[in-house]
């Protein structure tokens, strides 16, 4: 065995058993729900947070950043836990709209002090968003009518893409998927991981007692290509700014969002889809109920 091929070996060894680690933790705190998944949400958010803004901007522990971290975790916090302390919806929205805005708007400005220039001042400020908006996405799925059902299922499309993607991308090979951005992608594997997201995602939906099956396939079929243009989205921003991993923080994978840049894409596209077949109210559960 080449050494290459030995690293790769290694490489994989090591994600597998950084995933039989975090994956049994992150489903046990799915299941619980409560508290517990929404202070999960909130850390996930301000860890991504930090990630992007390193990404673009390199590392700091300045207060501005700091700040801009704090802004992120307290408007993902004032929507996990606004109902719990008796807020009002409109106060709860107002929070979460100041705290991201003020975010995007210290971050530019504390990339301008810096004197990065673009595009790292043009690219800062949408880390906010793209930190906090997957993560209260997440937060309103689990809280809906059948949220750990619609959790699991969403776990169960974009990790099924990834896994497919990756083996049958190995397998079968063939023309790449988008080579300037990630070389190493095949429209062979795309392909895998969205029949096998639509068929792990349906299986989840059945066992859930969806009544209609085809239109959760069709859904589950449209998040796996949400989780594939998210996977390829954080790839070219890395490519952008000649970073090869978001962090290290997961042995193995690299940090945060490496592991969740699919889960950030379907995220948002599954709680859209939700809300708009089942309604503001009950946000959500029509992910999977048609």
């Amino acid at each position: 065995m080449t050494d290459a091929a030995a690293d790769k070996a290694r490489e994989l060894k090591l994600r597998i058993a950084s995933a039989l680690v975090i994956a049994p933790v992150a489903l046990a705190i799915t299941w619980a729900g409560g508290i517990a998944f929404s202070v999960m949400i909130v850390a996930g958010a301000v860890l991504m947070a930090d990630e992007w803004t390193t990404i673009v901007c390199g590392a700091s522990r300045a207060p501005g950043r700091l700040a801009v971290l704090g802004l992120v975790g307290l408007a993902v916090a004032a929507s996990a836990f606004g109902h719990r302390l008796g807020m009002a919806p409109t106060t709860t929205t107002g929070i979460v709209v100041i705290g991201l805005g003020l975010a995007a708007a210290l971050a530019m400005r504390e990339a301008r002090l810096s004197g990065l220039g673009e595009p790292a001042t043009g690219w800062t400020p949408w880390g906010a968003f793209y930190a906090g908006l997957p993560c209260i996405a997440l937060d309103g799925l689990r809280a809906a009518p059948q949220g750990l059902a619609l959790v699991i299922f969403l776990f169960a499309v974009v990790w099924s893409t990834d896994i497919a993607a990756y083996f049958t991308g190995r397998a079968l090979g063939g023309p790449k998927l988008w080579p300037a951005v990630s070389p190493k992608k095949t429209w062979s594997g795309a392909l895998g991981g969205l029949a096998a997201a639509a068929l792990a995602g349906t299986a989840v939906a059945h066992v859930a007692g969806a009544a209609k099956l085809w239109p959760v396939l069709l859904v589950a079929a449209a998040l796996s290509v949400a989780s594939q243009a998210g996977d390829l989205f954080e790839s070219s921003l890395k490519r952008k700014f000649g970073v090869k991993d978001s962090g290290r923080l997961i042995p193995g994978h690299g940090g945060i969002l490496d592991r969740v840049d699919g889960l950030v894409a379907a995220a948002v596209l599954a709680m859209l889809i939700g809300t708009l077949n089942g309604g503001i109210a009950t946000a959500g559960r029509g992910l999977i109920g048609w």
